[in-house]
């Protein structure tokens, strides 16, 4: 490795990981790659039984700050723990199965000035398993002022593994919620909850960084109880149309992962609320899987 740009901010990553050994190469290998060199990658561990450690232990960098921390499940426990240890100006955040284009720091950096606090960007879904369609790009958008009523009526759309944030931020609204219950939607409360203190939100639109699919993956639970509880506190500010809004796209997620489960019931008691009270394409959507719920 070439000499680092100190006149760089320094950027801090925080990678939580837990029995990720077959993934975890190639999300460190993406992170002290990266054309921005000014960084330190803080990796949290919950005690893997696999070989994570091993594998972690045959890069060199003197950048990666290897941690053991026990989170019983709460990936935020973790996240914050890195927080806590981390010295850079701005903080970046990467889960172990996922990992970044080797410009994504420099590109994400350049784009945060005096009105933005943090960027985000485009991801691209890679599924682990073969079929008909391997890859999808997770398509982000701009928010809108104010954000945190955006965020509220038109859902999360920042990917956790594609945010690069000013740290003071995060200290200011006391890192990641820790509740068990926010399991699956930390990332989108702490999102409200500084949507409460800047709107300097900014989109990259740039795929910049890649999403392992897999068995394993939070994608495949259902997370509309979680994405309840993430939004619970800030309902009051809403509107009676923007409540519905709301409520119509938690509804959704819970009657789509009902449908995919096969459990029709369920799946119809939710849906005919968000066919009802959607946006369009939620309408769309849901109109088709309470026809297909019938045959």
């Amino acid at each position: 490795m070439s000499s680092i740009n100190i006149e760089q901010p320094l950027i801090s990553v925080i990678l939580p990981t837990y029995n990720h050994a077959k993934f975890i190469g190639k999300a460190i290998e993406s992170v002290i790659n990266q054309t921005h060199e000014n960084l330190e990658l803080i990796i949290i561990d919950n005690y893997s039984e696999d070989d994570t450690e091993k594998i972690i232990l045959t890069y060199k960098d003197a950048r990666i700050i290897y941690l053991k921390f026990r989170n019983n499940g709460v990936i935020a426990a973790s996240r914050n723990h890195g927080i806590k240890k981390a010295k850079g100006k701005f903080s970046a955040f990467l889960d172990s199965d996922d990992w970044w284009s080797l410009n994504k720091l420099q590109i994400c950096i350049d784009h945060i000035n005096d009105n933005t606090d943090c960027v985000y960007h485009d991801m691209r879904i890679i599924r682990e398993k073969s079929g008909l369609f391997q890859s999808k790009i997770i398509k982000s958008r701009q928010l809108k002022s104010p954000v945190l009523i955006d965020l509220l009526v038109n859902g999360n759309t920042i990917g956790t593994s594609s945010v690069v944030i000013r740290k003071r931020l995060l200290d200011q609204i006391g890192g990641f919620n820790e509740s068990p219950d926010l399991i699956a939607a930390e990332d989108y409360n702490a999102w409200l909850r500084i949507a409460q203190v800047t709107d300097g939100f900014c989109h990259i639109p740039k795929c910049l960084g890649f999403y392992m699919m897999h068995d394993q993956g939070i994608s495949r639970k259902d997370t509309s109880n979680p994405a309840r509880c993430a939004s619970a506190s800030f309902v009051h500010l809403l509107s009676d149309k923007q409540r519905r809004s709301l409520e119509s796209d938690l509804k959704y997620t819970k009657g789509r992962h009902a449908f995919l489960s096969q459990n029709y019931s369920i799946a119809r008691e939710n849906l005919l609320f968000s066919a009802r009270y959607g946006k369009s394409i939620i309408k769309l959507k849901s109109l088709w899987m309470l026809i297909n719920s019938l045959r």
